[in-house]
């Protein structure tokens, strides 16, 4: 048995959009669906009614939420000074997944808080990180030997990202690797896997990650990229992967 885990990045809170995003989820009919920029509760509970998912969590202004076809156990936001956005704990049929959603824009020094970021987010689950467990969602940054074109940013970006300490050097996702996780895609594809912009995806801002002893647990997890006019919904592409039971 298995459950079917999405991730899914909604933009500005998807407000006039439900309809349009909720045929997205329909469409890859995943169990749970862990949202980003879910800002906007009544917006989560309208999409929870048009994927017939009867559980979901969300709270105004907090980016990070989720609709469920599977009962939920607990669920709630967790906080720490050096996190710009809460991040969410989420438990269903016993595997708690956590549902993050890291600082954006491409520059030296918002890695460099996207770093602190991601220390605060292992430091704060580290009581749990023995026991199974699945982090997914948006981390805004790029894995070891990625490569993002920066000509791809609109010019107002590449300007702010010169300012902002010229090359880039992602070292978030370096920092996962390092604590014994692992990035469930890139274990399982050789492809970029580019889930940013939906409409000329170039760019890998997307993760599933489960500790490195539990990784085979996870033995699917794709870009969902089959979608017709996917701009139509939001500006990320979904990721979709399979958690098996032990």
């Amino acid at each position: 048995m298995t459950i079917r885990l999405m991730s899914y990045n909604i933009r500005f809170g998807g407000i006039g959009r439900e309809e349009r995003i909720a045929a997205v989820i329909n469409g890859i009919k995943p169990d749970v669906v862990a949202l980003q920029e879910a800002t906007k509760p009544e917006v989560v509970e309208r999409l929870a009614e048009l994927c017939e998912m009867p559980h979901h969590g969300a709270k105004r202004s907090h980016s990070v939420g989720f609709i469920s076809r599977l009962e939920v156990g607990n669920f709630g936001w967790r906080y720490h000074p050096d996190l710009q956005r809460a991040f969410m704990e989420i438990e269903v049929e016993g595997i708690r997944i956590y549902n993050i959603h890291l600082r954006a824009t491409h520059s030296n020094y918002t890695e460099r808080g996207r770093m602190r970021e991601v220390r605060a987010l292992l430091e704060a689950i580290e009581e749990k990180n023995k026991d199974f467990h699945v982090l997914v969602g948006d981390f805004n940054t790029l894995a070891p030997g990625e490569v993002h074109d920066m000509q791809k940013l609109p010019w107002r970006y590449r300007i702010l990202a010169f300012l902002l300490g010229g090359k880039i050097e992602y070292r978030t996702i370096q920092i996962m690797l390092d604590a014994g996780y692992i990035d469930i895609y890139r274990k399982l594809h050789t492809e970029p896997g580019f889930t940013f912009p939906a409409w000329d995806p170039n760019v890998r801002l997307d993760y599933v990650f489960a500790p490195s002893q539990f990784a085979d647990r996870l033995p699917k997890c794709n870009v969902v990229s089959d979608i017709e006019n996917p701009a139509q919904a939001t500006d990320h592409l979904p990721l979709r992967a399979e958690i098996a039971f032990e």
